[in-house]
């Protein structure tokens, strides 16, 4: 068993809904708890929660992945030459 307390505004929103749902506010408040609960547990992978911040998404090389050998040697070709350019 919970109990909470809420503002008086929205108590009488919370009434009004269940009225017209024709359930009670108790029923409405469980289906929202659940439906809050379902919305905000994550059963994403890890990849798929980052998957907005990899390589691909950022760098405009789709095949970062698989071109990540000539990539790098090119990242330390031009940091060399800038070094030895000093």
């Amino acid at each position: 068993m919970i109990s909470l307390r809420i503002p008086p505004e929205l108590e009488r929103k919370l009434d009004s809904f269940a009225k017209s749902e024709g359930k009670s506010r108790s029923e409405i408040v469980k289906e929202s708890i659940l439906e809050y609960i379902k919305n905000h547990s994550s059963s994403k992978t890890p990849f798929e929660l980052g998957e907005d911040l990899f390589g691909k998404h950022s760098a405009n090389d789709k095949k970062l992945a698989e071109n990540r050998k000539v990539t790098l040697n090119k990242i330390l070709k031009d940091k060399n030459e800038k070094r030895r350019a000093r």
